[in-house]
């Protein structure tokens, strides 16, 4: 693979191992699939033959984020009327959307991610993580390959996570028994999916997460099972935990949904959490203390949360945090970027009621590149220097949306906000989305099948 120079790059977002910094007025060169150089007058020295150069005058360089929680599939019910939370009780809710997700086909899982994966590419998203808990009887056991050939399309790095739910309704669960799947089907897919896409080598673009939906809605075993088929093949783990179930779970268990998971052993460096929400600060320190991480989603506090998520009580108990958008059962776009701001924003807004300060605006950003990267158990990405992944992307300036605010690279995306797409964005040291178009796409097309697939579903 040929490299790419980015030449006088007015500000570049850069981690050499100290935390980030910004480096100004310097040269960016990948080689292959990893960053070579960050420095100035690069153009100067003897390139590697084939390097494309560009100009990037005016341009701030990012890391490339990295969404750590997401259901790609939810994505075809976008801003419905009908579905809209202030008219809605969560059970009713719940009975109008699973049925609308059990009539979903292979075909339009597929073309669901695909959408997903077109905003998140041009936000700036490099790595994305699905949690792909919906798994509709006649849609068949094919979803997740058909999201890693829709991955491929935009080249982006893509952790599957397999989720799956095996309590049925009649005993507790929000989920139609269209839907359930016995902890064996479900454990022995993972397995299939871990053997065929599971890479754990550097610069993966294809990994496997062991993700059943959420205790709420699965047998005990089941995530006594996820563990072990975890931890025999080194794979991460991940589940919903702490979003409104743990009084359930108590009755259910005599526990709340923390300690739950720890008794059957899902928790520790290798597991993530998503939401948190409801947690207590106990809680949260027992999950610092076995190293388990939680995936952030700031816009489905809006809809959903009780109360604004305790970030800055994670942050002093030194829990891994990373950022995710989650799906369009509570969130409808799927911008990782938004969700930078909406998170920093949200701190603020409830920072008078805490005794906790927020967090500095640039931890923001660090929670969506290299937090993630530590979610999911990855040493080459989330940050850019000499070695880690060419995962990066880039937003021209020179725009009076910037007026007054270049002074600081590592605060704009959380205190200013960014409303459009990037000018650039780099997966692997390949170009996938550069002026407005996606490289060697038709986005027409992309669209066309994407709504077809959307109005067979009749709704």
């Amino acid at each position: 693979m040929a490299g790419h120079l980015l030449t006088n790059c007015a500000a570049v977002i850069a981690n050499l191992g100290q935390g980030p910094i910004v480096l100004r007025d310097v040269d960016l060169l990948t080689e292959g699939p990893a960053i070579a150089a960050i420095g100035p007058n690069l153009s100067q020295g003897e390139l590697p033959l084939g390097t494309e150069r560009q100009d990037a005058s005016g341009w701030f360089v990012y890391p490339g984020l990295i969404n750590t929680h997401h259901h790609f599939f939810q994505c075809f019910v976008r801003n419905r009327a009908e579905l809209d939370w202030t008219k809605l009780s969560v059970i009713e809710w719940l009975d109008r959307i699973y049925p609308i997700f059990s009539r979903l086909s292979e075909d339009g899982f597929y073309h669901a991610s695909v959408t997903a994966m077109a905003e998140l590419v041009k936000h700036g998203c490099t790595t994305a993580f699905d949690h792909q808990y919906c798994f509709p009887r006649q849609a068949g056991k094919r979803l997740i390959d058909r999201q890693f050939e829709a991955a491929d399309l935009f080249g982006l790095r893509f952790h599957a996570g397999r989720g799956g739910n095996t309590l049925p309704k009649s005993e507790g669960s929000t989920i139609p028994d269209a839907m359930l799947e016995t902890t064996d089907e479900f454990i022995a897919d993972c397995e299939r999916l871990i053997h065929t896409y599971h890479d754990g080598s550097s610069f993966s673009l294809r990994q496997v997460v062991v993700a059943p939906c959420q205790p709420v809605n699965c047998r005990p075993e089941t995530f006594v099972e996820s563990v072990a088929l975890a931890r025999a093949h080194g794979v991460v783990l991940h589940s919903h935990v702490g979003e409104g179930e743990s009084a359930v779970i108590e009755a259910r268990h005599g526990r709340r949904t923390v300690d739950y998971c720890a008794e059957l052993g899902f928790a520790g460096p290798d597991t993530f959490y998503a939401h948190g929400w409801e947690l207590t600060h106990d809680e949260l320190a027992r999950m610092a203390a076995s190293g388990t991480g939680i995936a952030h989603c700031p816009e489905p506090v809006y809809l959903v949360g009780a109360e604004v998520t305790d970030i800055p009580a994670m942050a002093v108990l030194g829990l891994r945090i990373g950022l995710g958008c989650d799906g369009a059962a509570s969130n409808d776009n799927s911008n990782l970027m938004h969700c930078i701001h909406s998170a920093y924003m949200l701190q603020c807004l409830v920072a008078a009621t805490r005794r906790r300060p927020v967090p500095p605006p640039a931890e923001f950003l660090a929670y969506a590149t290299s937090g993630g990267a530590a979610l999911l158990g990855r040493s080459d990405i989330g940050r850019l220097a000499p070695g880690m992944a060419a995962d990066l992307f880039a937003i021209d300036t020179r725009r009076m949306d910037y007026v007054g605010t270049r002074h600081d690279p590592l605060s704009l995306i959380p205190k200013v906000g960014i409303g459009t797409a990037t000018d650039l964005t780099m997966i692997n040291g390949r170009i996938v989305w550069r002026k407005g178009e996606f490289v060697g796409l038709d986005e027409a097309r992309l669209f066309a099948e994407a709504e077809a697939a959307l109005a067979r579903l009749d709704l």
